[in-house]
């Protein structure tokens, strides 16, 4: 198991960036797109052949279309834990609040190992960032740090205590959705 301090690597050895990067909205989902991401958020081991079969398509449509929502960002597909289940005693949210731009600050947590979550936001705080350490002194250390950096003005951390809710099967929205959010 990779620890938390570790960067993701390839087959090969070398360093990654984050698992996902930005995300933009989609230019377009058709009722097959979103019968996939609602097929995986059920049952993210749900077989192709038989999200093909419930689909009326083939299991290559299945296959290139996974392939492509998973290469624009846009699905992933991953055994979602709690950490504090899994021994990890620091998970925080951090609101940070920035001098300029705060996508600055976004692509430079993006690529920490320990952030999880980094989102631009409105309203107290430019940035959200969910942070998961090993322990209170790790997450010392990333606060720390995240104060360190010169376009940061302030932060508020609030530890997680427990998990009682974790959900990611919200759908993949309607037909037309995204026209009419354009």
């Amino acid at each position: 198991m990779r620890s938390r301090t570790q960067p993701r690597r390839t087959t090969k050895g070398q360093a990654t960036g984050p698992a996902r990067g930005p995300v933009s909205r989609a230019l377009e989902l058709d009722a097959v797109d979103r019968g996939i991401i609602e097929a995986l958020q059920s049952n993210g081991r749900e077989s192709f052949r038989r999200i093909a079969a419930d689909l009326g398509v083939s299991e290559a449509t299945v296959r290139a279309r996974y392939g492509r929502l998973c290469d624009q960002s846009i699905l992933q597909v991953t055994g979602v834990t709690n950490p504090l289940g899994l021994g990890f005693d620091a998970s925080a949210m951090v609101g940070i609040r920035t001098t300029g731009p705060p996508e600055v600050v976004a692509d430079e947590l993006s690529h920490w190992e320990e952030a999880d979550y980094v989102v631009v936001t409105t309203g107290r705080f430019d940035l959200l960032v969910e942070v998961v350490c090993a322990d209170r002194r790790g997450l010392l250390d990333v606060t720390n740090r995240i104060r360190s950096l010169p376009q940061v003005v302030s932060t508020e951390t609030f530890l997680y205590l427990e998990l009682w809710k974790q959900l990611y099967d919200w759908g993949a929205g309607e037909d037309g959705a995204a026209e009419e959010a354009r």
